[in-house]
């Protein structure tokens, strides 16, 4: 009787349950589905900040083009600063930006604003393609519209 006791306590000890072992996997799911949405959110993030063809890669370049633009800084004073959309509450936003394929080539359309010390704004429009070799954006256009009457334009980069 007593080695019968001592069997049961052995096994019973040495064998975990099935409720356990559900658990246990229930617990495992958990840490992969995890593990995998971590790693899928540090992919868009770096693909988003530090990928040379990011919307936001493109216009900071565009930007930089847009400060350094004799004309512009004639026009808004300096320093020149830039946002995106703004929202009804005076929120700034991303930079709306399109993506489109035409003859084979990707392409990527932004519209973003920028303004200085004086009281008119800008408004930049820009065009950029693929380079098939480098995986690079180029500039096809950059033009600076302004909201003053007459209407202004500024065209900064012109490769069409």
């Amino acid at each position: 009787m007593k080695q019968q006791n001592v069997l049961k306590v052995i096994l019973n000890s040495s064998v975990p349950s099935v409720k356990e072992a559900g658990r246990d996997l229930t617990y495992l799911a958990v840490v992969v589905v995890g593990i995998a949405v971590t790693g899928g959110l540090f992919y868009v993030i770096f693909k988003e900040l530090f990928s040379s063809s990011s919307p936001n890669k493109i216009y900071g370049a565009a930007l930089e083009k847009c400060r350094a633009h004799p004309e512009i800084i004639g026009a808004l004073g300096g320093p020149i600063k830039g946002y995106g959309e703004t929202t009804r509450r005076g929120r700034r936003r991303h930079v709306s930006h399109r993506e489109y394929i035409k003859n084979g080539t990707k392409h990527i359309q932004l519209v973003f604003y920028i303004e200085g010390i004086e009281p008119i704004k800008g408004t930049v429009h820009l065009d950029a393609k693929e380079n098939p070799e480098s995986g690079r954006y180029d500039f096809c256009y950059i033009f600076v519209d302004f909201d003053t009457y007459p209407k202004r334009t500024i065209i900064v980069e012109d490769n069409r």
